[in-house]
This record gives C-alpha cells, structure tokens and sequence, in this order.
C-alpha cells in the first residue's frame, strides 16, 4: 500500500505554548481528512492570532488531548530535546484467519510528522555582585519574547498552509471509506521514555507499513 509522508516545518516553542500548538496542528489535519457528517467548530487559539477547524467529535477531543497531556509530561523529563509527533492514519484488515489466530492488522496510507523544538526559558545572567550588568533587563526580556512569538505565529500560519496545500494535492492514496464513518482512524505516537524505544517502534511501523521513513 501507498504510504504518503509529510514532515511539517519545525517549529521552536516554549513549553507553556506546546498544548495550544499541538492542538491546532493535530485538529487541523484531521478535519482536512474527516468524512461524512461533521459538525465544524472554529477554535481560536489564545494566544497567537489564529483560527482552527475541529471536527466537533467527542471521542477526537479525547484523543488528541490524552495524547498531547503525555507529549507534555514527556517534554518535562527530557528537557533541551528535539521531539517528534507522527499522526498516522490506517486502514484495519483482517489477516486470513489460520487455525490458531484471526488478526487484525493496519495499513497505513499517511503519516505527518510534527517537528518541535522546545526552548527552556532563558534564565537572567548571574553576575558576581548585586551590582553587575550582566541582569537581564525586563524590558529586552519581553522585547525578545514578543519577537519570537511573532515568529512562531507566523511558522504555525506556515504549518498550515502546507497541510492544507498536501491534503489538497495527495488525493489518490486515500482508501475508499464506508458509508457511515466520519473521520478516517488514526493514531498518535509520541517519542517513549527513551528516545531508542521511539526509534524502534518507528522501525517496526516502518516495516508493517512497507515504506521508507523520512524521520530526518
């Protein structure tokens, strides 16, 4: 099966900024492939200047947030790291049953992968004296954290942009749906309690779905 990659352009966050990011970026790649009757409900972002589309399923919410709530807690025991998400979508076949077994396996036709680098808030200087220079002013503190999120904002409209130019361009690898299904299924994997356990379980996903990987 055709299994379509896309590696969405990195993005440098603070942690606090993760949930929010995460959110519209997930949400956004699967309205652009749900189905069928949704609901649409537009979600404004709280602190960048920015609207998403959630399919309005329940059972999305949930998964997405239980998901992004362990990245998070990941986040805070691997501090100074590069991470990556993959939202993979599937399709579930039945193996041939044999006599001792009747397995389900999935297919997968699409993969994005989510490239974030989280930044530790930067700490003031500490001079030798309480007299020393070398204290950060406040005022070059939020000028700075002003400029970046302006910068961030605009690599998140970039984010989104490319989704939408991908789904709208990768068409042909979509599987037929039933009738009935709202949102095609998928899954989230985020990096384990250490970074070779993610690898493998990349490599064994790899080979299940018979595709080179673009993990770069």
């Amino acid at each position: 099966m055709n299994c379509e990659v896309c590696q969405l352009k990195e993005l440098e966050v603070e942690s606090f900024e993760i949930r929010e990011v995460l959110r519209c970026i997930l949400h956004t790649i699967v309205f652009h492939r749900a189905l069928g009757l949704i609901r649409p409900k537009d979600i404004d972002l709280e602190l960048f200047e920015i609207t998403y589309v959630q399919c309005g399923e329940i059972e999305v919410e949930k998964k997405i947030d239980e998901k992004i709530e362990q990245f998070i807690n990941w986040i805070e025991k691997h501090p100074n790291k590069k991470s990556q998400i993959c939202l993979s979508f599937y399709e579930v076949k039945s193996k041939q049953p044999s006599w001792f077994t009747n397995k389900i396996e999935r297919l997968y036709w699409e993969q994005w992968y989510i490239n974030l680098n989280v930044l530790q808030p930067a700490k003031p200087p500490v001079g030798k004296s309480h007299h020393s220079k070398l204290v950060m002013d406040p005022g070059e503190a939020s000028e700075e954290r002003s400029s970046r999120r302006t910068l961030l904002e605009q690599s998140l409209q970039e984010v989104l942009f490319q989704i939408i130019k991908f789904v709208n361009e990768k068409k042909d690898h979509v599987p037929p749906i039933n009738d009935g299904v709202i949102y095609c299924p998928f899954e989230i994997t985020i990096p384990s309690s250490s970074d070779s356990a993610f690898g493998m379980d990349m490599f064994k996903r790899i080979l299940h779905s018979g595709h080179p990987s673009m993990l770069g």
